[in-house]
């Protein structure tokens, strides 16, 4: 990573120490834990690390991510380290037998190696990944907005919590969420790139839902990239806030109502992989037989960064950092674990 990808905020002091930090992050994921899956009615269950290679469970993200593969000698067979469970939660769904408005949730730990490294990202990722059944009569954008809030009143309880324990961290975030689609944001910003879309609507605004990601826009360019087989384009988005420790917006939750039969087909013609329709889980849902869902995965981590108001995301979490990054931290008073 080079060192021109790590903002170091000028005069920046952590709020609490190495030691209360860490304090602190239990208490935040305790909290938000429990929060949100009272708020969204979820059951907590156990999760893979791995999944089979030719399964086609694993989350292509972008679309062109590596994933860490190995071969288990014992089975003969190569598996994959998870992106993340976005497949793999909607066939859970299905075998637990959950019913309508109802769902699960799961600590999810992953290795992106692809991930360009800076403030806010590792190669190791560990959120919680969420997924709950809906109805037809359900599959809209009003469900959309309701669970986007249901999630930022989760979120505002746990920093509220936080405050409680420690007085000295002041609540910031706002739980007013202004929701804008990325063409919008577009036609708003039209001389600025994706993220200083997103930059200048977040300072404007505090907190707010992208909706509409991954299909092509005006300018014939997506906002950003979405794999084609799970959320639908055009019901999904992020949540960003404005983070005024690195003065700049801050994704927590990226989510959306996932693919149907008919959004499946026609995402996969319109990222040309229709051979995918091929893969067992894509099968399975084109004959009808996965429910309908809407999901996301919120960054334990980086929800912990923001709420403890550090400049890192190293700070929070145990990971690897070359080493320009670690002396131009230490420098600067950022104490990574």
């Amino acid at each position: 990573m080079s060192l021109s990808k790590v903002q170091l905020p000028e005069g920046y002091r952590p709020v609490l120490d190495i030691l209360q930090t860490e304090i602190a992050i239990k208490l935040v994921k305790d909290t938000f834990e429990r929060e949100l899956a009272q708020k969204l009615h979820l059951t907590r269950v156990s999760a893979p690390l791995f999944v089979r290679k030719n399964s086609g469970i694993n989350d292509d993200l972008n679309g062109v991510e590596r994933p860490v593969s190995f071969d288990i000698s014992d089975i003969g067979e190569e598996v994959e380290i998870v992106h993340s469970l976005a497949k793999w939660k909607r066939l859970a769904l299905k075998r637990y037998n959950f019913g309508p408005n109802t769902g699960l949730y799961t600590d999810m730990n992953a290795i992106r190696r692809d991930e360009e490294l800076d403030n806010l990202h590792s190669v190791y990722v560990d959120q919680w990944d969420w997924e709950k059944i809906i109805t037809p009569e359900t599959r809209n954008e009003e469900t959309l907005r309701h669970t986007v809030r249901r999630v930022m009143r989760a979120l505002k309880e746990t920093e509220e919590a936080l405050h409680r324990a420690n007085p000295e961290i002041e609540p910031f975030i706002s739980e007013k969420v202004t929701f804008l689609t990325s063409q919008e944001l577009l036609d708003r910003y039209p001389g600025l790139s994706p993220k200083e879309r997103e930059n200048a609507a977040a300072k404007e605004y505090g907190t707010i839902f992208v909706m509409g990601i991954g299909g092509a826009l005006s300018d014939g360019k997506p906002h950003d990239g979405r794999a084609p087989d799970y959320d639908d384009w055009a019901l999904n988005g992020d949540i960003l806030i404005w983070y005024p420790v690195l003065d700049r917006a801050v994704e927590l939750s990226s989510m959306g109502i996932r693919v149907n039969e008919e959004s499946l087909r026609r995402q996969l013609a319109l990222a040309g992989c229709p051979e995918r329709a091929k893969l067992p889980f894509h099968e399975m849902l084109l004959n009808g037989k996965l429910p309908l869902t809407i999901g996301g995965g919120i960054g334990q981590s980086r929800l912990c960064m923001v709420l403890l108001h550090k400049a890192h995301i190293g700070e929070v979490q145990a990971s690897i950092w070359d080493d320009e990054t670690l002396k131009a931290c230490a420098a600067d008073a950022i104490t990574l674990l």
